[in-house]
């Protein structure tokens, strides 16, 4: 079989993550181990400029670990299930 195209899959827009305080700090603070505490992650995104853009794109893609937009796992469930 010959194929004479390449197909591209193209990624959602990523660059706001350049931007984001979480890219600067490492992933330690925003997936820690089962029980650990997230205050320490919502104490960064407290603080990011692009906050929103990241809790936008964990609700759209359905992250379902670590904290995103300053929220934990279990509060964008939460999120998901008031906003139906």
């Amino acid at each position: 079989m010959h194929i004479d195209t390449i197909t591209t899959i193209t990624s959602p827009d990523l660059a706001w993550q350049q931007e984001a305080l979480c890219a600067q700090t490492g992933a330690d603070f925003f997936f820690p181990e089962p029980g650990s505490s997230v205050r320490e992650a919502k104490r960064i995104c407290g603080m990011c400029p692009i906050r929103s853009a990241c809790l936008e794109y964990a609700l759209d893609n359905d992250e379902r670990f670590g904290v995103w937009g300053g929220l934990s796992e279990k509060e964008r469930l939460e999120l998901r299930r008031t906003s139906r």
